[in-house]
């Protein structure tokens, strides 16, 4: 692939990059990212991938969208409201990046159709607000061998990991099974701040090109989380454990299934 005099000067900031260059702009433009969810964490991430030159973005939502969201899913505008996100999505994906090809799903993910959606991918961001789906990703990506970067937000605080399947700790030897139903409030509950769900899902772009360039440290083996309200990043070290339900020593789990 040669870049053309309109991509060189679109992306002339990035290939200045002494990390990314010619042959950094090329790999992005010939990359696969996947966004599971096109809300407070997708809007931004989808945004910034666009507009960096990932060539194509597949984006997954059922939802519509709903004046509650506009205090944080800043890919979305009022006069969206109450069309499909994905749809509201792909409009200002173009709009920022007409190069980009974007595949919209209007759907769920689901242990039935997941891992048909994620194979065609390089990389999944998990953008998603409920337990059932962030295990869900986490399994499928470990199947298919696909790595992903995890995130949730709630409140002031947030948190992020990047998995690579099979060689670093994944979601499940952090948490080997969703919390009972209604243990952990959702933002709907306890609210969230606005720009909150924007620091983490820059950050998932931000490892997204990362690891499609090449570059960097990846958030592998540590959760970063972010208290917003002490503007403080600490990191939590974590490992891949032995008892790991999916990629333990013994797995438990040798399919996919739908979690609550």
């Amino acid at each position: 692939m040669n870049l053309t005099e309109q991509q060189i000067e679109r992306y002339s900031r990035q290939i200045i990059l002494k990390e990314v260059g010619a042959p950094g702009q090329e790999k992005l433009l010939a990359s696969r990212v996947l966004i599971v969810g096109t809300g407070g964490l997708g809007s931004p991430a989808a945004l910034y991938l666009a507009a960096a030159g990932v060539g194509k973005l597949g984006i997954i939502d059922a939802d519509r969208v709903n004046v509650a969201n506009l205090q944080r899913q800043i890919i979305h505008f009022s006069n969206d409201i109450g069309k499909e996100k994905v749809a509201s999505a792909q409009r200002k994906i173009k709009a920022i990046n007409p190069e980009v090809n974007v595949r919209t799903y209007l759907a769920k993910v689901t242990a039935s159709n997941i891992a048909e959606i994620i194979k065609d991918y390089d990389f999944v961001l998990d953008a998603t607000d409920n337990f059932g789906s962030k295990f869900l990703i986490n399994d499928a990506c470990y199947f298919e061998k696909v790595p992903f970067s995890h995130a949730s937000v709630l409140g002031f605080d947030g948190q992020i990991i990047t998995v690579l399947p099979g060689e670093t700790a994944c979601y499940r030897c952090v948490l080997p099974s969703p919390p009972p139903v209604g243990a952990v409030p959702s933002c709907a509950q306890a609210g969230v701040l606005g720009t909150l769900p924007g620091v983490i899902g820059c950050l998932q772009a931000t490892e997204a090109l990362k690891f499609l360039l090449g570059i960097g440290k990846l958030l592998t083996n540590r959760i970063l989380i972010y208290d917003a309200l002490g503007m403080q990043f600490r990191q939590v070290r974590v490992n891949r454990t032995p008892q790991c339900p999916i990629c333990g020593l013994e797995p438990s789990i040798t399919q996919l299934k739908d979690e609550e």
